[in-house]
């Protein structure tokens, strides 16, 4: 007895490790994996550091990090750049947001919103 419940508890797990995905209904079971940056590429090495696990850091904070990048460097910018994605808008009024500075066009432009919002949020206590 003890035989042939094992036999067919054997069976069935071979069947559930087939080469076909498991499927809800008539549709595959999707698995979503997380989005990772590659090694390689500049705006990982532009990324201020990275914040411990299970706690992520705000913008402002992002923000700050980069202003320990020197000053009107390309560098600055690609960190900036890296935490809000440029959208350049064919004219954009003045930026009333840290967010309003991806709209501008000219890296100088930029770069002085961007520095100018990072410069003007206050310290933040390390804990």
């Amino acid at each position: 007895m003890i035989l042939a419940v094992a036999a067919v508890l054997y069976s069935a797990s071979a069947f559930a490790q087939a080469d076909k995905p498991p499927m809800v209904g008539d549709k595959p079971l999707v698995q979503v994996k997380p989005k990772g940056t590659k090694a390689g590429t500049k705006e990982a090495a532009a990324k201020p550091a990275a914040a411990p696990k299970g706690k992520p850091q705000s913008i402002a904070v992002r923000l700050q990090a980069c202003l320990e990048l020197d000053d009107g460097t390309k560098d600055r910018l690609n960190c900036y750049d890296a935490i809000i994605p440029p959208t350049p808008k064919p004219k954009p009024a003045k930026a009333k947001g840290y967010a309003d500075c991806r709209f501008l066009k000219e890296e100088d432009e930029r770069l002085a919103c961007f520095n100018g919002f990072a410069e003007s949020i206050p310290k933040l206590p390390k804990s």
